[in-house]
Parts: structure tokens; sequence; C-alpha cells
């Protein structure tokens, strides 16, 4: 079997847990949580490596809430069971860390925590996304077969929006042969009846839009690292500057130095962008749950 890696960004979470931290909210049975769902349909499609990225303050009830459970289930079915921290004093020797910075560098500085342990194709989410079974296992097919490649998956837009409030998404713009040829980062987007709007500007409710799942390969944790030197040689004194995944791969398809496939889904995104979201989410997966999507008991049918 192939091996591939999830890597779960779950840095971002709070240290108050319990707390109405987003990220661990109970939303199905048994207090399961998103992560649960996701390190499911992510076994189930065929990885046998889960990495999660998280902060030193955090380890001990990260553990406690999910991680003590996940490595209990991944120790039975042969699946690999890491650690990684994104601290913010984790940067090259030749920078400083501005005295007034509290938040580590964003989404690219914390792939860039895995790069000792990342030996094969990877793929990233975001540790409160849903993202569906037809997601991981687009990409687990993809990427076992296209070992040197890279991939994202592709929601339609209808599908990632939020009847709470406006969302920001990654719009993109794919070419004949399904390849990502922009990614514009777009604000606010409000479903008002049956279209979707951008400040007045209409969009496709069938676009393309990126959720933060890429396939990528262990070699581009070079390309990464040499990025993230670039970026802080502009930006280190910029308290508030982010090294964000999407736009670093956005700037590496506009030089061509990479390609990536656009996976089509049609699978619905389910998140707490707002408080409000969290009863939705729960009757989400309620729904799956009675749909036969998922057993209450998630993970006996591949424990048994």
């Amino acid at each position: 079997m192939t091996k591939i890696s999830l890597v779960i960004m779950a840095a971002g979470i709070g240290s108050r847990f319990g707390g109405g931290i987003k990220q661990l909210e109970p939303v199905g049975p048994n207090g399961k949580i998103i992560m649960d769902y996701s390190i499911y349909d992510a076994i189930k499609s065929g990885f046998n490596k889960i990495i999660f990225i998280i902060r030193k303050d955090i380890e001990k009830d990260f553990k406690e809430v999910i991680g003590n459970r996940i490595e209990k289930i991944c120790k039975k079915l042969n699946v690999e069971v890491h650690y990684v921290y994104q601290e913010l004093e984790n940067i090259p020797s030749d920078f400083k860390v501005p005295k007034e910075r509290k938040k580590p560098w964003g989404t690219g500085h914390a792939v860039l925590a895995c790069k000792d342990i990342i030996k094969e194709p990877f793929v990233v989410i975001n540790a409160d996304d849903y993202y569906g079974k037809n997601s991981f296992k687009n990409m687990y097919e993809f990427l076992s077969k296209n070992n040197n490649k890279f991939c994202m998956v592709g929601f339609k837009l209808k599908n990632t929006l939020s009847d709470n409030g406006g969302v920001t998404r990654g719009i993109c713009q794919v070419d004949k042969n399904d390849y990502l040829t922009e990614i514009i980062e777009t604000s606010d987007i409000t479903k008002i009846g049956e279209k979707v709007f951008a400040e007045e500007n209409e969009i496709d409710i069938n676009s393309n839009v990126s959720m933060n799942m890429w396939g990528l390969t262990p070699e581009f944790i070079n390309t990464l690292e040499q990025g993230f030197i670039e970026f802080l040689e502009k930006e280190v004194n910029n308290i508030k500057s982010e090294y964000l995944l999407p736009i670093f791969i956005g700037e590496l398809l506009k030089e061509n130095r990479i390609k990536v496939k656009v996976l089509e889904t049609k699978d619905k995104w389910f998140g707490v962008t707002y408080k409000e979201d969290k009863e939705l989410v729960k009757n989400s997966f309620k729904g799956l749950i009675e749909r036969g999507e998922y057993q209450e008991n998630l993970f006996e049918d591949i424990l048994n």
C-alpha cells in the first residue's frame, strides 16, 4: 500500500478547552468532533500516517480531547501518529521574532513544522473543516498514482456557504484540463436568495473554491522553506503578516513553477464559521448518520 500522510493543522486551537473553542465542539454522537470524521474518512480511503500540527502549550489538553483516543485506534489499524509543533520562535537563525508578535506565522509556517517527518506525498487540511468522504478518496487515488504531482480538492462555492454571514473563499480559475491557473482570495461572500455576491459583484454559485485541502509532495517542503525565508526578508517586522499556504501556491502558479490538478467534489463542506453554524453542523452530521454514511460508533466498522 502506498504511504500517504494526512497533515492536520490544529495549532490555531486556543488553550482554553471547553470554553467555546470551535475546533473541539462536539458535533456527533459520543462527543465526536469534526477532526474525528476527517481521520475516519482518511483512514478508510487508505491514508496510513496522521500528523497533528499543534502548539506545545495545548499538547496535554489536545491529547486528552482527541489525541490519545486516535492513537489507540490507529495503533490497532497500523496507522502512524505523529505530533509536530508550530511555535512562534521556530524561524531561521538569521531572523529575530519581534517582541510585539504574539501569533505564529500562518499555514505555510505550520506545514514547515513537518519537514523532518514527511517522506511521502501528503494531504493538508484544517482541523475544523469537514471535507467529505469523496474528497479523501479522490486525494488518495490521485496521489497514489501520481506521487510526484500536486492536487487540491475543488468544492462548488454553493456547498461552502454559511447562512449566518459572509465568508472568505479562494475562488479558483481552472483550465480545460482541470489544472489550477489562479486563486483569487475573495472576502465577504454572501448568499442572497439563489444568488451569491461579493460586495456588489455576483459570483457564479458553481465556481470551484479551495477550502485548504492540498495534495503535496515531500520535495515541496524545500520550496516552502525557501519561500518562508524570502517572506521573512520582507515581512519579519510586520507583526500581523502571515505566510499562507494558498497565497504561496498561487505565487508558484504565476511563476509556472508548479502544476496543480483540481479534483472536483460534490461533497458539502461543513464548518463553524459563526456561532450560529454549530446547530447546522450538528444537524448535518445527524443526517449523514441517519442516511448510513457514518455509524453512531465511529471507527467501529474498520476496527472489527
